[in-house]
């Protein structure tokens, strides 16, 4: 079959499957793109030839995005929703375009999300160097701006002759279908190659299945897991992400009830248990109940089920204070499972927790246990009331509006959130009814991420109301997937909390003894930046971007405004001021994050002594 590298590569992605148990799906949903010179001739020709701009026509749709950034965002929430088993490829231009993708690309890889990218690339034959938009490097012809992607890539090849294309295509579905190594996939394609044509062989394009592994654990390490649980009293689970992906709620579910062990959950794996569970106790770590950190701190036993641990998870390894305490990590990649000297238990989180399930029958931690993790999940539920609760005055806390949103929301409606106060205040705070309603990007926490990757998550589950949870510092960073909603109308409904600047940052830095130093968003006077407020109105742009606005003030205001939204039929941003200094309760847990050692400021001073102190907890579980 005789076809350029572009319409071959167009084919190829459109004839792939991916399985897991017996569920078979077309594993690329479409591919985002923004044409350039780099790429408009070659696979923005073959899209337009094979499958054209409507999601009905073809087997490999286009969508045009706004940003090449966002798009990867938007790629990212698309795939996470669907429990990595669909995932969307991303085209750009050389130079900027391509460029532009390395963050996308690093939140992909970080929170281990298929995405593949398909940067345009400089002339792999060299007529004319340096072309427009081309990086030159003295030391070799063979560096592009491409290859920044490299250490954000689980995967990146360049194409530089057609008869490299089918091996590389090969390796990127494997590591885009393995849920151990997936990530972002680049495979550079230079201008001219992509115009060049080749003839194929037929068997390239057939249609071919991915069957997603589920590994089984190994015998000998479920019956040391085993051991170590049976001899527990205080055991705790730890579920994070790989308890969602695996579709293991159930599975987990039955086995906190029949063990009686409770259940704290990280950002990703939040709603592996419905807030209100008998067996949940919340959200653990830095930003985590206290009901979770009290029981963590005299746990005997930690079971991780998907987690990676992160620092925002162990408190910076501050919170597992139990000087004998055991980590039995149940993950499908071996580098996870071995985190923390544990138990290594490498298999999916479902088949693990079955293993588990049958390995400890009979075992269940004393009633007593049982009692105490629930009065202390009571004692926190009742803290979060209170926060919910509306309070005299605007403008509001940051907490009555992610109560508002809560309680506006259905069972299996979704938040969306990704960077600055409010993935913290949501992790404490959020009651989840639902596995897939909590959609928190905390592996990057990138500012920027939240339209987007709302916009994604929406296209994946199109039957759910999407609640996007943006500050209006990321939001200034990137707004304008917004206008792609409205293009492709997809609704969201985006809650644009303003504090007139960076109120996460600025609370930090305060703690760190820097007096929230170019956080505000503030006219500059002979003083600094600490004038006044800049005339900035957020909600008018997002309507120039083409979407609903509606303006609130009050607690009644924004409640009326969150049930209009809802009902509407189009994208409606909601535009509410709140107080940056408003707190909310304390998760009793450390975050390392170093003051400087020697300091003229007072304030400076002050919070190294308490950072002195703070870690003294920091362990080493080794």
């Amino acid at each position: 079959m005789r076809l350029t590298v572009g319409q071959a590569l167009v084919r190829f992605l459109g004839a792939q499957y991916s399985e897991r148990d017996g569920d078979e799906r077309r594993f690329f949903a479409g591919c985002f793109g923004i044409f350039g010179h780099g790429n408009v001739a070659g696979i923005g020709q073959a899209l337009l030839e094979h499958a054209g701009d409507s999601p009905d026509h073809g087997d490999l749709p286009y969508y045009m995005a706004r940003n090449e950034q966002a798009m990867v965002h938007t790629a990212s929430g698309y795939a996470r929703m669907n429990d990595r088993l669909t995932a969307f490829a991303c085209t750009t231009s050389i130079g900027p375009g391509a460029t532009n993708m390395v963050t996308g690309a690093a939140l992909a890889t970080i929170n281990r999300l298929p995405v593949l990218l398909l940067p345009g690339d400089v002339f792999a034959t060299r007529p004319a160097n340096p072309v427009l938009q081309e990086l030159e490097d003295s030391r070799s012809y063979d560096v592009s701006v491409n290859d920044c992607l490299k250490p954000v890539s689980k995967y990146w090849d360049r194409i530089n002759r057609p008869e490299q294309l089918p091996s590389a295509l090969m390796a990127a579905m494997r590591v885009l279908t393995d849920p151990a190594e997936t990530g972002a996939v680049t495979l550079a394609l230079p201008q001219d190659v992509q115009a060049e044509a080749y003839d194929w062989p037929d068997e390239l394009f057939t249609r071919r299945v991915w069957r997603i592994a589920r590994p089984v654990p190994e015998p000998a390490s479920l019956e040391e897991a085993s051991a170590a649980l049976h001899a527990a009293e205080r055991p705790l689970i730890v579920a994070g992400g790989g308890v969602i992906y695996s579709r293991a709620t159930d599975d987990l579910r039955a086995f906190a009830e029949r063990t009686g062990i409770p259940v704290a959950e990280t950002q990703a794996g939040k709603g592996a248990l419905p807030w209100d569970h008998a067996c949940s106790v919340g959200a653990i770590g830095a930003t985590g109940t206290t009901a979770a950190n009290a029981l963590a701190r005299e746990a005997d036993v930690v079971v991780g089920i998907g987690t990676r641990y992160s620092d925002f998870t162990t408190a910076s390894h501050s919170l597992f204070a139990n000087p004998g305490v055991t980590f039995v990590n149940v993950n499908v990649a071996r580098s996870d499972a071995a985190k923390l000297a544990g138990i290594t238990v490498v298999a999916d989180a479902r088949e693990g927790i079955r293993g588990l399930n049958a390995a400890v029958d009979g075992y269940s931690v004393p009633d007593a246990y049982r009692d105490e993790a629930r009065a202390l999940t009571a004692d926190w539920n009742a803290k979060v009331d209170l926060a919910y609760a509306p309070r005299n005055g605007t403008p509001l806390a940051q907490s009555v509006v992610i109560g508002a949103v809560n309680e506006a929301s259905g069972s299996q409606d979704v938040v969306v959130c990704a960077a600055g106060s409010m993935p913290g205040d949501l992790h404490k705070l959020w009651r989840a009814r639902d596995p897939k309603g909590y959609h928190v990007e905390y592996g990057y926490s990138c500012m920027g991420y939240e339209i987007a990757g709302g916009l994604g998550v929406k296209m994946a589950a199109p039957d759910r109301e999407v609640f996007v949870l943006v500050g209006d510092g990321s939001y200034l960073m990137m707004s304008q997937e917004l206008t792609t909603a409205v293009a492709e109308g997809v609704k969201l409904v985006v809650v644009l909390v303003q504090n007139h600047g960076f109120a996460s940052i600025g609370n930090l830095s305060e703690s760190v003894g820097a007096q929230r130093f170019g956080t505000r968003h503030r006219a500059r006077t002979g003083t600094g930046l600490d004038g006044d407020p800049l005339p900035v109105d957020l909600a008018a742009n997002a309507a120039s971007l083409g979407a609903d606005v509606i303006r609130a003030s009050t607690a009644g205001e924004l409640a009326d405004a969150l049930r209009e939204a809802r009902k509407a039929d189009r994208t409606t941003v909601i535009h509410i001021e709140t107080d940056p200094l408003a707190g909310t309760p304390d998760s009793a847990a450390w975050w390392d994050v170093p003051v400087a050692e020697v300091a003229a400021l007072d304030s400076t001073r002050r919070a190294r002594a308490r950072y002195e102190e703070d870690r003294r907890a920091h362990r080493h579980h080794l």
